[in-house]
């Protein structure tokens, strides 16, 4: 049991424990110096000795940042995007913090300011990275953290559903707008996003030996939920890749050679000329995943097609035509 006194105006804490030598420190408060008490006597248990209390004064959290990005990171599907999310943590403020100093407090304060700058979204996906690193830190690095701080504070909500489907004529239109741009392969790569929904970075990284042409089926083998699924190509969808395929250099291997960033500034400059507004690229997979409930397949058969995992995500998707569900209940 800890020990807690006040001596000559201070707070005073001191941990005893078999086997280890005895510690001691003093505070300002009483509930600083019994915190401090029970954050000790939790590494004690945990890690069967006392904390070196060198390590945690003199690593920072900016130090198992850079390992992290080093050693973790590149093992990663998304390895790309999670190196800039590191790079914007090691040049906040909050990297300068010793893990001795760094508190609860330190990680509401981060999050609070975050979302001043940037969407519910993306601050909740740099907390997560910061808890993962203090975890490894801890379970594979040997660091003698009492606790993951991170998990200690509350994360934002994220409200970020959409019902934006493609209304009226805009699907020609966005068709008819690829014809003015310097992108040959932009209509089949919107058909195929329309038919399929297929994520952008599964349509990116599709090669044309992931295409078999005699099942008329794309086969991913890697996807954002870490695991491969076979898309089967409607008609419109594999006449649109048939013809491209005709006029295309095939030893690219890429069926759409085109980087994430370019596909947004076309995006962008084709919705431009085809006059439509609040439409994102993604929301071509909620389209697509509406019309193959539309069409009659079932909760299953949705989710083989579009890779959903969660029937609570891909509920998501299901805002139905209303007139469509009229017409099928007779």
């Amino acid at each position: 049991m800890a020990t807690i006194r006040k001596l000559r105006g201070r707070w005073q804490a001191q941990v005893r424990r078999r086997g280890m030598k005895p510690r001691c420190k003093s505070f300002d408060t009483k509930t600083e110096a019994e915190k401090w008490a029970r954050d000790l006597e939790a590494q004690v248990d945990r890690f069967g000795a006392a904390p070196d209390a060198k390590i945690l004064e003199g690593t920072t959290l900016g130090a198992l940042l850079e390992r992290y990005q080093r050693e973790i990171t590149p093992l990663k599907h998304g390895a790309i995007q999670e190196n800039q999310r590191i790079d914007v943590l090691r040049r906040h403020d909050l990297s300068h913090r010793t893990l001795i100093g760094l508190s609860q407090q330190d990680i509401a304060s981060f999050r609070d300011e975050r979302l001043k700058s940037v969407a519910p979204s993306t601050t909740v996906r740099e907390m997560a990275i910061l808890s993962h690193v203090l975890e490894v830190a801890t379970r594979d690095w040997g660091v003698p953290l009492a606790k993951n701080v991170v998990k200690l504070v509350r994360r934002p909500i994220i409200r970020n559903e959409r019902s934006r489907r493609l209304t009226g004529d805009e699907e020609q239109r966005l068709l008819d707008g690829c014809d003015g741009g310097k992108i040959p392969f932009f209509k089949t790569l919107l058909i195929l996003a329309i038919e399929t929904g297929m994520r952008r970075g599964e349509i990116l990284g599709l090669r044309w030996t992931d295409i078999s042409h005699n099942r008329r089926v794309v086969t991913l083998k890697l996807t954002k939920n870490g695991s491969g699924r076979e898309v089967p190509l409607s008609q419109r969808a594999f006449d649109a890749i048939t013809e491209w395929k005709a006029r295309a250099d095939v030893d690219q291997h890429l069926v759409f050679p085109m980087a994430a960033g370019s596909l947004e500034q076309v995006w962008r400059r084709l919705l431009i000329r085809a006059e439509i507004k609040g439409l994102r690229f993604h929301d071509l997979r909620h389209e697509s995943v509406s019309r193959l409930f539309e069409r009659g397949l079932n909760v299953i058969e949705v989710s083989s097609i579009s890779g959903h995992k969660e029937m609570r995500m891909l509920k998501r998707y299901t805002h139905l035509a209303a007139d469509d569900l009229v017409a099928r209940l007779g």
